[in-house]
């Protein structure tokens, strides 16, 4: 079993001193400035442009993307890029086009938005769908992800490790969004320091394995000795397909994965609403340009990993089950590395895990408060009330995902596709429903409903027909491809992007013929002039498209 030295631990406390300590500054200095609701749950108007891109990043960095990427890096390569790549052009999208709609029209939760949009009944039925899928999909996965890679490096319990990370985020989460937007500049700076020093670590192993020296060789060393490795886009004939089918990581579903994810999600987008449009922008476009930077961090030490795993080494570390998981690629190489450095990682693997349970944390307690709670349960309740029930659903939600993951199979199943096939099902017909509800105003709360629940219906068809149907007559188009059995099957990306088409075109209808009937809708206020850009994010989005075109083109 692997530990960690005084030395790491010493490391370690210090990052936790100084995160504890640097919120409860945050804390006391707001204190006096924290009145209201929108104040707690948004931080109105405090957060700077770098603090709302920081906690962004912190937020959505996590043991999937640390464990479930480096071990996707190890399988299938640089392809799982894609992720992080592509977020980078989505979340210009969601700058440009859909923060201006959503700042105009003073929305500042997602039910809320719903809500003003097309009626109450849609609103109610998607906030308990996110604080369902909140608390026992993402806050549970993040939670039992992040315990077990800590205890694989540190020997600790699994279950006193669930404890310490939930107990850790809920010490943040309760100070609010502006305590969690600060303090995530500094998880931020640990979780790129420490994810760079294993990078480094990895591709110099690489380097020293077949004698030579610095992380450049190591780097030209993988693309010689696994370029198999180091295509971005798959062919049909590729054993991963399934999981990244070719073109569509570009144009197709994975697009929706991405806008549903940056742009239609009260976890990621509660860090820009309570911003200027200005502020907002700037926050969004930094984002963007540490996305960039994310697939050296959580997807080389994978490949690394594969190329050294490939010429003999630590065979035995790999194994699990008698089978290679490489899942286990990111934790084996963090036990390589030199006391204090393997404190500082094992910094930087927590901080992305606690930014992301209290951005969780804090994204159900808002839904809960201002959308259920204020709004159904107790509508005269005044502000102070309102943040000690947020307060409160904070602390029942961590008990309640400390108590259920480990009942989950989320191991079994793997954390990144664990959080992809259960959000999956509604992604589609939620990301139809908003975005026809931003930029046509014929939508009616009808279609909206029939994105919701007939979006989610076919979903699970698609995954139930290669049971009732031969599929090979969509493998020549690339929509089909076998699975170990030979059953053909529709990659997962695929299906996404079916289900969304299938639900646009049911609300145009929809609202057509609703529209014939003059029944009313309401229409969002939007203008031509909410979406014009200022030089300088001009400037920044064309240097970030610039450099994705230079990857795809030198990667393809």
């Amino acid at each position: 079993m692997q530990t960690l030295a005084t030395k790491d631990y010493i490391v370690f406390f210090l990052y936790f001193v100084i995160i504890v300590g640097y919120g409860l500054w945050i804390y006391n200095r707001k204190k006096k400035e924290q009145t209201n609701s929108n104040d707690y749950f948004l931080a109105e108007g405090s957060l700077t442009w770098w603090a709302i891109g920081a906690s962004l990043i912190a937020s959505n960095i996590s043991a999937e993307q640390f464990i479930g990427m480096s071990g996707s890096g190890f399988k299938m390569g640089l392809a799982i890029a894609t992720y992080e790549w592509m977020a980078a052009a989505t979340l210009i999208i969601v700058a440009v086009f859909f923060m201006p709609v959503y700042l105009k029209n003073k929305i500042f939760t997602m039910p809320q938005y719903l809500n003003k949009r097309y009626n109450s009944n849609v609103a109610m039925i998607m906030a308990v769908f996110w604080l369902l899928l909140y608390v026992l999909v993402n806050l549970t996965s993040i939670l039992y992800l992040g315990a077990l890679a800590i205890s694989s490096i540190s020997g600790l319990n699994l279950t006193l490790c669930m404890i310490f990370l939930a107990f850790f985020a809920v010490m943040i989460t309760l100070g609010g969004m502006k305590v969690i937007g600060f303090t995530d500049v500094i998880q931020v700076f640990f979780l790129i320091l420490g994810g760079l020093v294993t990078t480094y670590l990895a591709l110099n192993l690489v380097a020293t394995e077949f004698g030579s020296k610095g992380v450049i060789n190591g780097f030209n060393l993988m693309t010689t000795h696994a370029n198999d490795h180091f295509h971005l886009i798959f062919d049909k004939s590729n054993p991963n397909y399934m999981d990244l089918p070719g073109l569509s990581v570009l144009i197709g579903g994975m697009l929706i994965i991405n806008l549903n994810y940056w742009g239609c999600n009260q976890y990621i987008t509660q860090r820009a609403l309570g911003a200027d449009l200005k502020t907002a922008r700037g926050g969004i476009l930094f984002a963007a340009f540490l996305k960039l930077l994310m697939p050296i961090i959580v997807v080389l030490p994978g490949i690394a990993a594969y190329v050294l795993y490939q010429n003999g080494s630590f065979h035995t570390e790999m194994l699990q089950d008698g089978t290679v998981n490489p899942d286990r690629a990111y934790p084996v190489l963090l036990n390589l590395l030199p006391v204090g450095l393997k404190g500082l990682s094992f910094a930087a693997l927590t901080a992305a895990i606690v930014a992301s349970l209290a951005g969780k944390a804090n994204s159900i307690a808002t839904i809960f408060t201002l959308d259920i709670y204020k709004t159904k349960l107790n509508p005269i309740a005044d502000e102070k009330k309102l943040v000690q029930i947020g307060k409160l659903t904070i602390v029942l939600a961590m008990i309640i995902a400390v108590l259920v993951a480990p009942f989950l199979g989320i191991d079994k199943k793997g954390g990144f596709q664990y959080i992809q096939e259960y959000t999956g099902f509604v992604s589609p017909g939620v990301f139809a429903m908003f975005i026809l509800g931003f930029f046509w105003k014929k939508t009616t709360s009808n279609a909206a409903l029939f994105a919701t629940i007939g979006g989610f219906m076919f979903s699970i068809l698609f995954k139930i027909l290669p049971s009732l149907m031969d599929l090979s007559f969509l493998n020549p188009m690339g929509f089909a491809v076998p699975n170990a059995k030979g059953v053909y099957e529709i990659p997962f990306i695929d299906r996404m992007g079916f289900v969304f088409l299938i639900c646009v075109i049911g609300m145009f209808f929809i609202s057509q013929y609703e529209s014939k009937r003059n029944v009313p809708t309401n229409g969002l206020e939007i203008d031509k002039s909410m979406f014009k850009m200022s030089p300088s994010f001009t400037v920044g989005v064309l240097i970030i498209v610039s450099v994705l075109a230079a990857l795809y083109t030198l990667f393809w």
